[in-house]
């Protein structure tokens, strides 16, 4: 199932954020990519979107590693960072959605926009689905490149099971992971919401995680 050319990185215990620590897939490969052919976009304006931990911040902290530059939380966007950017060539804002500030994200458009820096906005959803009260931030949403992590294939469900099990120091057999990608539905959070349910029902039952649990938590 697995592609054994493909490479799967480390997976030790910690959560790096890494150039290392991150699976190629035919999911995110593109925007890998992408982020690594910086400067030579078409525009200066890119969003990412992806759903919970499809990996949005961890291609985010790559491209900062490599290329430099400074990162907020949407929602932590204040007139005192807005004067921080001025210094930085590259600025990243994550967790974009309507609840935010619309009028210091106008503002920090134009600053980009002024000062021909970059600006990456990573989102669950894309920016021009996003329900804007701002009509001229409506407007300046379609001015974004936008790029969408996939949902995950075999190969990737593989790396995400083995990596978050065995970070919970779970290890069981490999036909079991199959078994489980099969079943579960292919989504980053489910993987996340599946393998929080077998430790939990492995904990509460005293044993290792077998075949047994496994079908008990998807319902079979």
């Amino acid at each position: 199932m697995r592609d054994e050319d493909q490479q799967i990185i480390k997976f030790n215990h910690d959560k790096s954020m890494n150039k290392e620590d991150f699976y190629l897939s035919k999911s995110n490969k593109h925007i890998f990519d992408f982020l690594n052919n910086w400067p030579k976009w078409e525009k200066n304006f890119l969003n990412i979107d992806g759903e919970k931990f499809s990996g949005k911040s961890h291609l985010v902290n790559i491209f900062l590693k490599k290329f430099k530059g400074i990162k907020f939380d949407a929602h932590d966007l204040n007139d005192t960072k807005l004067k921080e950017i001025k210094i930085h060539q590259n600025v990243v804002l994550e967790n974009l959605d309507s609840n935010i500030n619309e009028k210091l994200i106008y503002a920090l458009y134009n600053m980009i926009d002024l000062d021909n820096k970059y600006l990456i906005i990573t989102s669950y959803k894309p920016i021009v689905d996003i329900e804007f009260q701002l009509i001229d931030l409506k407007s300046r949403a379609k001015n974004f490149l936008l790029l969408s992590i996939q949902k995950p294939d075999d190969d990737l469900m593989f790396a995400l099971l083995l990596k978050n099990l065995s970070d919970r120091q779970i290890y069981i057999e490999k036909k079991l992971i199959n078994y489980i990608i099969k079943r579960i539905d292919r989504s980053y959070s489910k993987i996340f919401e599946f393998i929080y349910k077998i430790d939990e029902m492995s904990l509460k039952k005293k044993k290792s995680i077998d075949l047994k649990i496994i079908k008990e938590a998807l319902g079979e």
